[in-house]
């Protein structure tokens, strides 16, 4: 597929006057709500009103022909004055993206769905609550058309888009539908209005690739390398963490109540560099702006030596002055499972995605979240970049005195 970028304003479809009566449509107003409070129905609108009107002026000033001037990047403007378009908003990272983007005082526009969270649980009111502080565009990142037909009413160039997207559950079709398709979709329609950056969230899993979304996302890493590739105004920061804090508090709650902690062989077949959401929020944010982070793969973890799933449960029994007590789960238990499903696929091909979970609980069992070397074959910790202050001590500390809520797993929990 071609993909071209805007110059400095955006094509137009409309002739001006429509574009004017658009701008008056109560319609084109509900696309952008910016609110700390809830407001009257009239402020509300002002807000978003004023928000556009400064975009409009620049429409107008470019109705005659005019010389085109020499581009100018993004990078050299007030962050006030860079719009950000962040899909994946209302997702577990999405959200603390966010709002590290607004505290720095971007203009972020946030795509959601008119049902967003696990399992379309938030309706529109709930969603803007979740994301203060942005202009939110309610829209559907899985339909191109859709998505391009919702950016134009905004009536703005979009400078950056930051892409949040991940499969709700791993499964092979979801995973090819929103790692893949949707996160394509977002890039199509991001250069069409204008984007010169794409800072894209993936993971640090897909260096070695053997489930469905890792290939996903590594299709759609191909695609955006090639789009620099052939624009050189165009750049890209590809952000690939390790295990985020929430995916390893599953068994606090079970440890609190006297049960063993879980794991596969001796605990120290998989590693890893937990990162805080907050802090990887801050990291993509960098990405926004910083040069040095242009056209790179960028793996990620959080401060801190890496972690074998026996020290997380150390960690977790001396925090709540307890005497370790672990069960041991052989491997070859899970190869065991996958073998079965894999065969009985064959026969009933709606077990697709049960087998698929168990070969992503079987990733996560064995292998290490930590930069690959596939000259040694072996992961490395050191060559693993640490960033932020948040440590996994602290988020335990957190767990056991306030819960999980909110760490929710939902869609993705594997057991």
């Amino acid at each position: 597929m071609s993909i071209s970028a805007v110059s400095n304003g955006i094509k137009l479809p409309l002739p001006k006057t429509q574009w004017h009566q658009r701008i008056l449509s109560a319609q084109f107003l509900t696309h952008f709500q910016v609110s700390s409070a809830p407001y009257p129905p009239s402020l509300h609108l002002k807000r978003s009103f004023n928000f556009s009107k400064e975009r409009f002026r620049l429409v107008k000033a470019s109705a005659a022909p005019v010389v085109e001037a020499p581009k100018t990047s993004f990078r050299n403007k007030k962050p006030a004055d860079i719009n950000v378009l962040v899909v994946g908003s209302t997702g577990y990272i999405g959200n603390f993206v966010v709002k590290e983007l607004v505290k720095r005082g971007f203009n972020v526009i946030a795509v959601a769905r008119e049902k967003s969270g696990i399992r379309g649980r938030n309706d529109k009111d709930k969603t803007l609550e979740m994301l203060n502080g942005a202009n939110v565009c309610f829209s559907d990142v899985t339909e191109l058309d859709a998505l391009e037909k919702s950016l134009a009413n905004l009536g703005v160039p979009i400078d950056v888009v930051v892409s949040c997207l991940a499969s709700r559950n791993g499964g092979v079709k979801d995973s090819w539908k929103i790692d893949y398709d949707a996160t394509k979709n977002s890039l199509v329609a991001g250069r069409k209005f204008g984007a010169s950056h794409f800072v894209l969230l993936s993971a640090i899993c897909v260096q070695k690739p053997l489930l469905e979304f890792q290939r996903a996302k590594l299709k759609f890493e191909a695609e955006l390398v090639e789009e620099a590739e052939k624009d050189e105004e165009f750049t890209y920061s590809i952000v690939r963490p390790t295990a985020f804090f929430k995916s390893l508090g599953g068994q606090v709650e079970l440890v609190k109540d006297g049960k063993p902690y879980v794991m596969f062989g001796d605990g120290k077949l998989c590693a890893c560099k937990p990162i805080s959401e907050p802090d990887l929020a801050s990291f993509i944010a960098d990405c926004v702006l910083s040069e040095n982070k242009i056209n790179q793969f960028l793996p990620i973890g959080g401060p801190g030596k890496a972690l074998t799933p026996l020290e997380q449960g150390e960690m977790l029994f001396k925090l709540l002055g307890k005497e370790p007590k672990f069960l041991k789960v052989p491997i070859e238990i899970m190869d065991f499972a996958i073998g079965v499903l894999d065969f009985l696929v064959k026969i009933f091909p709606s077990l697709e995605d049960a087998a698929e979970f168990g070969k992503i609980g079987r990733y996560y069992a064995a292998e290490s979240m930590l930069v690959w070397e596939p000259e040694t074959g072996e992961y490395n910790a050191d060559k693993t970049p640490s960033y932020g202050t948040d440590t996994l001590e602290d988020f335990f500390k957190k767990v056991l005195t306030e819960g999980m809520e909110g760490q929710e797993l939902g869609e993705q929990t594997i057991f």
